[in-house]
């Protein structure tokens, strides 16, 4: 883990630090190799994402959808597991529930308008699985899209090293109700969902993180009219820490530790006015994951991690607001103090007790979140994102009359007469 001091560097080295961005050639490769992917499924449809699914995961499908049998079979992990799952639904449910909007209407002169809220028809939940099956994701996608009222709801997911997809990954989709299921992962699940396959439906809107190469198809499918619509852009993910003197070191490189186990690009990043805190966490990651079981994942994650030595908490929380961390994780005294200044996060984990883990899991808000510094203008995943607003609006003659002058004004101030001749000619009659 590097450690630098805030204070000692140019405004330029200390915004390259936050936010490394990669090399263009590195970008253009990205994104040549997912657009021939989504081209290709484009044209062949199930038979390019069979090929893909034996070139990338060394998988040879017979059948993208999983079976009713393989639902059923679902039910047969063990109790306490199931227990766990259920208790995880339950506390998602009831923290996005009372985020079902309501209808607005207002009466004003003989003019009534509403804004009336409606269910996206068709969307697309991306699972990451394979080698870490996200159970969570799934709870966190498939809930809020059926709250939402969603008529049809796809769910796509990697295939593990035997070709299926985990038992917990469709027990949990089961329990909420989702079981249109595929067994296909990567830019090629995108581009099936995006575009539609003989067997994959096309979707309206694609949600749900991913790798480099998920992000960009969701990205590159989002700027085509016949494509879909993405949730959020989101990139590796990503935790910020603040942490004071007197914070327990142990707990901050858990956190860190938890960060990093996600990907190879996770970033970690802990801020602190203390030096001494700082060398204890750096040995406290150290020493914490050499027990951890994707150790080789962690060590290239923790290679770009880093620590940032700030002269006082008020700059602490500056440099976070400029990053916009996914998650922001507060080792303080009394961080309800602080809550006010927090312009831009995610998700928000107050205090020494209140693992990211939480979040991830079972506590409730949703742990799908902007990444890459766009916490400065997204929000994270909740039941509006699953639907639409409709604005509605009706005028009597009088209720016409009553707003006339200032339309016709205006539309002539544009120079727009038929916007002005369509209401003088209904007050004519």
């Amino acid at each position: 883990m590097k450690t630098v001091t805030w204070q000692t560097l140019d405004e330029r080295t200390q915004r390259a630090l936050l936010r490394p961005t990669s090399s263009d050639k590195e970008r253009n490769n990205l994104l040549t190799q997912v657009s021939e992917i989504i081209e290709n499924v484009k044209v062949n449809g199930d038979a390019a994402i069979k090929a893909y699914t034996q070139r990338f995961d060394h998988i040879m499908l017979q059948n993208l959808r999983v079976t009713e049998e393989a639902l059923d079979e679902a039910e047969n992990i063990p109790d306490k597991h199931k227990r766990a799952i259920q208790t995880a639904r339950d506390n998602i449910q009831r923290f996005h529930q009372p985020q079902y909007p309501s209808e607005i209407t207002l009466e004003n002169n003989g003019i009534t308008t509403s804004k009336i809220y409606r269910p996206i028809e068709s969307v697309g939940l991306y699972v990451p699985g394979g080698s870490a099956p996200l159970i969570s994701t799934v709870l966190m996608l498939a809930i809020p899209a059926k709250i939402a009222g969603c008529p049809k709801i796809t769910l796509v997911s990697p295939p593990d090293k035997h070709g299926k997809l985990s038992p917990y990954i469709l027990y949990a989709a089961k329990i909420c109700g989702v079981t249109d299921i595929y067994t296909v992962g990567g830019a090629q699940a995108i581009a099936a969902l995006a575009y539609g396959t003989a067997s994959i439906p096309k979707a309206d809107k694609i949600f749900g993180p991913g790798n480099k190469y998920v992000t960009a198809a969701k990205v590159q499918v989002s700027y085509d009219p016949q494509g879909a619509a993405l949730d959020m852009p989101a990139g590796p993910s990503e935790v910020l820490v603040i942490a004071d003197a007197n914070a327990n070191p142990e707990f901050i490189a858990s956190d860190l530790l938890a960060q990093a186990e996600h990907d190879p690009d996770a970033r970690s990043l802990l801020v602190t006015p203390s030096e001494s805190l700082s060398k204890q966490v750096k040995q406290a990651v150290e020493r914490q994951k050499n027990a951890l079981s994707r150790k080789e994942i962690i060590d290239k994650s923790i290679g770009h991690a880093l620590i940032i030595i700030a002269p006082n908490l008020e700059t602490c929380f500056k440099i976070s607001n400029q990053h916009a961390p996914e998650h922001l994780i507060l080792h303080l005294e009394n961080p309800r103090q602080y809550q006010n200044i927090i312009q831009n996060a995610g998700s928000v984990f107050m205090g020494a007790f209140t693992p990211e883990s939480l979040g991830d899991y079972a506590s409730g808000p949703n742990h799908v979140l902007p990444t890459e510094g766009y916490a400065r203008n997204t929000s994270g995943l909740g039941v509006l994102d699953f639907m639409k607003a409709i604005s509605f609006q009706e005028a009597t003659k009088e209720g016409l009359e009553t707003i006339a002058e200032t339309v016709e004004t205006l539309a002539l101030l544009e120079g727009l007469d038929a916007h002005q001749q369509a209401v003088a000619v209904r007050r004519s009659v």
